[in-house]
């Protein structure tokens, strides 16, 4: 089974950068736009909607640049608490800084960082003394007093009017965060305020790609966002609002639809005049649903999604980084669908890798386990672990020798070389097993290619695995984890521990 393309890049961006440049328009030129969901290497959003290229986004500011600013938020507490972003491995502030290096490689330039909900906590002063001495201005918020109840504190001196201004010069300004609670909208309301309180009518508008909000309430890709959120707590419903105003049946999700009644009333007291916005919907200028160009690919590729986040969200609770209500909630979306974890194609085949692994081994007690592949034809690999190597390693290996046309009994590393490094974790790392994770193996195989032409020959293949699904029995080592992620695999994994040791460093 191909690969097959659900989603239009090109439609969606004539769609999107007409409707952002309509809405600068309408607000005499002036718009601050709150950028919801991830700005570049947006991994969900090319999962559940197959040709959507991850940095769409990107390739959108770049035709607005000579309109745009960008202001990047990052929430002081998520610096405090080390928050990590899943699909990198890193640090909210790493990844603001890794972002504000990514605008900059596409000639985009970010006019502030906004630390918000700034309290001197340590850890923010750090980052804050960190950008400064690297010519990065720095803007510290605090958190907005009144919030979110008292709209006549809010809108004062004492409220908005208490956060630094940041100057601005071009028409759209462009307000961006990692993650979810960054205080980008509170960014957006203050430097709206401070704008009227010159005179300047400038105005607020919202950009956020999931829930889509002109596709059904029950619809995979909107259900597959809130199998996303699900340790959020958010869920999508019916936007009320808009259905009131306009007899239209639109989506939203929760926290938008909760916080509209006072996110009204804070504009019609900034502005001094009634809000331009009747609802969630009429803020938001999001065109994705435009772009969809299958909907049956569509579908069963946020199905697929929902999967992926019920089995993630059960390691993070075998690890201790999810509740079980978080597993609960994904599970109830997964039943809505009708899906169960073994809908997912390279599951049972990893799983049965893990059993062959246990029949050759019979009287062996050690942990087996399997792992499953499938290329962009459909040809499912499997792969399992050895007294030489993780079960992540044997997959990769088996999978480019596929891609490669190299025999099974051809070997692509060179005994030398794993003996070398097993010598090495032995004696020097005094580690007590020998096998080879992922990323180990990728470093012997780059190695081999220098004097192996068939080694080199399958090396190359390796970019052919980016955006496959893999699937392993056991929660993946650290080694192995890097490894899938930077070949740009899309793992899942079941929630077993594939030793008894407590600690994988």
């Amino acid at each position: 089974m191909a690969h097959s393309i659900g989603f239009d890049n090109e439609k969606y961006l004539a769609e999107q950068t007409a409707s952002i440049l309509e809405r600068v328009r309408r607000f005499h030129n002036k718009l601050y736009l709150e950028f919801g969901g991830k700005l570049l290497w947006d991994y969900h959003a090319a999962r559940v909607l197959p040709g959507y290229d991850p940095n769409v986004k990107m390739r959108l500011l770049q035709q607005l640049r000579d309109k745009a600013d960008i202001v990047l938020c990052i929430y002081a507490g998520d610096i405090e608490r080390k928050k990590i972003r899943a699909d990198f491995g890193i640090t909210y502030d790493s990844d603001a800084l890794k972002l504000i290096d990514d605008l900059r490689g596409w000639g985009l330039d970010v006019r502030a960082v906004v630390i918000t909900r700034f309290d001197n906590q340590p850890s923010a002063t750090l980052f804050k003394n960190r950008l400064e001495r690297r010519g990065v201005r720095v803007v510290t918020h605090r958190a907005t007093r009144g919030y979110p109840t008292d709209v006549d504190l809010i809108v004062s001196r004492e409220g908005y009017g208490a956060n630094e201004p940041i100057h601005t010069e071009k028409p759209l300004v462009v307000v961006t965060g990692p993650g979810p609670g960054s205080g980008k909208l509170a960014t957006c309301l203050s430097q709206l305020y401070h704008d009227h309180q010159r005179g300047f009518p400038s105005g607020y508008a919202k950009f956020e790609t999931f829930p889509i909000w002109n596709l059904p309430l029950k619809h995979p890709v909107n259900v597959a966002y809130e199998a996303a959120t699900a340790d959020l707590r958010d869920f999508n419903q019916i936007d009320p609002f808009h259905f009131e105003a306009t007899g239209e049946v639109t989506v939203n999700y929760n926290r938008d639809v909760e916080v509209f009644p006072v996110l009204r009333r804070i504009l019609e007291k900034i502005t001094d005049s009634e809000s331009p916005y009747k609802s969630p919907t009429d803020m938001g200028v999001n065109r994705a649903g435009f772009g969809i160009v299958d909907d049956g690919v569509v579908c069963g590729a946020a199905k697929q999604e929902v999967i992926r986040r019920y089995l993630r969200h059960a390691c993070e609770y075998a690890t201790g980084l999810a509740d079980k209500e978080t597993v609960q909630r994904v599970e109830l979306l997964m039943k809505e669908l009708g899906l169960q974890p073994e809908s997912r194609p390279v599951l049972m085949p990893a799983r049965e890798a893990a059993l062959e692994a246990q029949r050759r081994n019979k009287g062996d007690q050690g942990v087996f386990c399997g792992a499953a592949v499938m290329l962009k034809d459909g040809t499912c690999i499997t792969g399992k672990n050895s007294t030489l190597m993780h079960a992540a390693s044997s997959l990769v290996l088996n999978a480019i020798k596929h891609l490669a046309g190299v025999p099974d009994e051809i070997h692509l590393l060179s005994p030398a070389i794993t003996q070398s490094i097993g010598r090495f974790k032995k004696d020097v790392y005094e580690h007590p097993k020998i096998s080879l994770d992922l990323e180990e193996t990728l470093v012997a195989l780059s190695i081999s290619a220098a004097t192996n032409p068939t080694a080199e020959a399958a090396m190359l293949k390796l970019k052919e695995l980016r955006g496959c699904e893999a699937h392993m029995t056991h929660i993946p080592t650290p080694g192995d984890e890097v490894g899938f992620r930077k070949l740009g695999v899309n793992l899942t994994s079941d929630p077993n521990f594939s030793s008894k040791v407590l600690f994988m460093g």
